[in-house]
């Protein structure tokens, strides 16, 4: 079954797991390499257009969106690396800031679903990989697909009060360890 998406084109069902899966497209904040968009629970949401509007604003983010955040990667990859030694190569050490990005491999399908609970809005969630976390990664979270909620290790989560069942945590960003 393949329906038609603004933003998007044509996407097709994917019946074993029930989502959507777009043909490739580009995301130039996250460079040259093309995404295959995974949409979520878009059949039985009543407000289809919150996807639409999460997807037109993640596919239109600018690059500065990632530089933003790298004060949060940094505090991330500083945690993570307490528990390496200098010597293993998973302790990174960085020249400048933007250094970070040579450590970061940027996901290539995008997840857009609507959260369960708490605001009910629709996110943008990518799964990356990054040097100094090889287990669990890299998750990047975009509420309403243009403003970054949630960075740290894949849970799947899309917002720090969620994984930690503390709505205090909200707005936090990164959760330090």
């Amino acid at each position: 079954m393949s329906i038609e998406i603004p933003g998007l084109g044509p996407v097709v069902l994917n019946r074993e797991f029930g989502w959507y899966v777009s043909e490739p497209t580009s995301v130039p904040a996250l460079g040259a390499a093309w995404r295959t968009f995974i949409l979520a629970g878009y059949d039985e949401d009543h407000r289809k257009e919150d996807f639409h509007a999460a997807i037109h604003n993640f596919r239109t983010l600018s690059k500065q969106a990632l530089i933003d955040i790298e004060p949060y990667l940094i505090r991330y990859l500083n945690d993570c690396n307490q528990n390496w030694n200098v010597d293993d190569e998973e302790y990174i050490s960085l020249q400048s800031s933007a250094d970070i990005w040579n450590h970061v491999r940027l996901g290539t399908e995008p997840e857009v679903s609507r959260r369960g609970y708490g605001d009910t809005k629709v996110y943008v969630s990518l799964s990356c990989g990054c040097d100094w976390e090889p287990e669990h990664g890299l998750q990047l979270v975009f509420r309403e697909g243009n403003r970054i909620c949630k960075l740290g290790p894949y849970d799947g989560h899309l917002t720090n009060a969620d994984a930690y069942a503390q709505p205090e945590l909200e707005n936090v960003i990164y959760r330090d360890a």
